[in-house]
């Protein structure tokens, strides 16, 4: 008998939340360095660029008015966190444990199948994105950058696009021969995306072609949902953007699977 495709619809159960419960247990061990080493980053960009550059900016105009750069940047950058921390989880982390420490070959002596370790690693890099960008929220909170209570429903939309970014992540997870593979995905994908996406500065001021380019970008999605909600406001095309991240995150997981099954039948 042969074996099924390796692009056969996913074969998902509820055997991944062992493996998510498995990687908690594990996270809680090392929760604060782990949290430092997520937010500081984030937070130096957020006082650096917020306080220092946005002295000079001022005003930003965006979704009909004009708001501080900080602002602006905060609502930004808090996306690109959870793009980063989801990221950072489901390449360095995962790949330790599929590769390196052979965890997953012990999982998968048990009844867990292949696709549920893989859905449990991108819901879980999702889950610990969430934590980062929860504890940026508070400062953003604390230092009265913004006080709308719209804004904590951005927490679910941060939720979304680190799974999102999880699944992106663990296609090239699964063709990584070593770490340092992964320094091309940053360099090529994530920062590009950064740059592009509305965080430092309005979309508008690109050029139309690339405005349309950015259009489609995940990051540009979770953008356009949160930071209206910094401002209180309700996101236009919400649907849209919300498809938009939804594609992303299915068909990255589809192809992920593809490429971690093709990879263990070795």
């Amino acid at each position: 008998m042969s074996a099924p495709s390796l692009w056969a619809p996913p074969r998902l159960s509820v055997r991944w939340w062992p493996v998510f419960l498995r990687n908690w247990l594990v996270w809680r061990k090392l929760a604060i360095p782990s949290l430092l080493a997520n937010i500081v980053e984030p937070l130096i960009w957020l006082v650096a660029f917020g306080y220092g550059l946005g002295s000079m900016i001022g005003q930003v105009p965006t979704l009909g008015q004009n708001v501080p750069y900080i602002l602006f940047l905060a609502s930004g950058s808090v996306c690109m966190s959870a793009m980063n921390a989801a990221s950072f989880e489901a390449l360095y982390s995962a790949f330790s444990r599929m590769h390196v420490q052979k965890t997953w070959d012990g999982i998968l002596n048990t009844p867990v199948q292949l696709d549920d370790v893989v859905l449990a690693e991108m819901l879980w890099a999702g889950f610990k994105a969430l934590f980062s960008v929860t504890i940026i929220l508070g400062v953003i909170w604390l230092l009265d950058i913004s006080r709308a209570p719209l804004m904590w429903l951005a927490v679910p939309i941060l939720l979304a696009s680190g799974i999102t970014f999880a699944a992106m992540a663990l296609v090239f997870n699964a063709k990584a021969p070593g770490y340092d593979f992964f320094n091309y995905y940053f360099t090529l994908v994530l920062s590009p995306m950064m740059f592009l996406s509305g965080v430092f500065f309005p979309r508008e001021q690109l050029p139309e072609a690339a405005r349309v380019v950015t259009d489609w970008l995940p990051l540009t999605a979770a953008v356009e949902l949160a930071r209206p909600l910094f401002l209180g406001q309700w996101p236009a095309q919400p649907w849209r953007w919300s498809a938009l991240l939804a594609a992303f995150a299915v068909v990255g997981l589809w192809v992920a699977l593809a490429l971690t099954r093709q990879r263990f039948r070795r």
